[in-house]
């Protein structure tokens, strides 16, 4: 049996494969290597996994994650092996999840908009140039974590519209020091950011603004650093596209870019790769 995982710093999409075949679909946490240690990771996995699910009977597991790049693709592993240890473990990073789930063997631009951002130039079998997105710190423009982070600054610094913080002083009811808190002391500040995002698809000009802006530092911090970038069709995997999709493809074409694809997470596409 096949194990397909497609993992963002939030959550987890499983796909078992029993031959071509999918026969059980599951959700845990994400696992980023580069905020939870490899310890975390298998003891989430093993409480995690479904009764129907033996972990031996597994042959082989694919697992696409956000921060599985080369320095931590063997935290991932081993985490990975201690569970199912009867199985042979590959681990990729997302982006190669995003192009085989939007492209298949089809060669394109790629890009992730979820918790993080990412990008990258897809030959139809690999990546073939790679621009850092640079994480929830110093980059992950576009990204749910960017944008939510956002709120958070309007919001504490008294610049969002009064009605506008008014809502979200009745949806979430937090302090300063609870956000401080959150962001500075607790672990994952790049998911607790992330989850204010969430406030943006309240129907105002803020959140169409904010959006917009989000997106247009993702095209030029990232996108439009490719050489020849607008010569390609803009396809794109995550939430925060799918979710605001009709922004993104707007500011797409104001960078030259026609939008081809646009999904929610590539695992259908990857069970359709794996299944071939």
């Amino acid at each position: 049996m096949i194990l397909i995982a497609d993992s963002g710093s939030t959550k987890t999409t499983w796909s078992l494969l029993a031959g071509q075949e999918e026969v059980l679909r599951f959700q845990t946490e994400g696992y980023n290597p580069y905020f939870v240690s490899g310890e975390y990771i298998a003891a989430s996995l093993g409480r995690s996994m479904p009764e129907r699910l033996a972990p031996a009977d597994i042959d082989t597991v694919y697992f696409y994650g956000a921060g599985c790049e080369e320095d931590r693709i063997a935290i991932m592993n081993h985490s990975l092996a201690s569970v199912f240890s009867n199985a042979e473990v590959f681990v990729y990073m997302d982006l190669l999840a995003a192009a085989r789930g939007l492209l298949g063997t089809s060669a394109g631009f790629v890009s992730i908009l979820g918790t993080g951002s990412n990008t990258c130039l897809y030959d139809g079998e690999k990546i073939i140039h790679h621009i850092d997105s640079l994480g929830f710190i110093l980059g992950d423009e576009g990204s749910a974590s960017y944008l939510g982070r956002k709120v958070l600054q309007d919001y504490l610094r008294g610049t969002m519209p009064a009605a506008v913080a008014h809502r979200f002083d009745n949806q979430y009811g937090i302090s300063r020091e609870e956000i401080f808190n959150n962001v500075y002391t607790k672990p994952l500040a790049n998911r607790y950011c992330a989850g204010f995002c969430k406030f943006l698809q309240l129907d105002c000009d803020y959140s169409r603004s904010t959006i917009r802006a989000g997106f247009r530092q993702f095209f030029g911090n990232l996108v439009a650093l490719y050489p020849d970038y607008s010569s390609y069709s803009f396809n794109c995997s995550g939430s925060v596209g799918f979710v605001f999709r009709e922004i993104l493809e707007d500011v797409a074409a104001e960078f030259g870019m026609k939008t081809n694809s646009v999904l929610t997470g590539p695992i259908e596409g990857l069970v359709a790769y794996h299944s071939q």
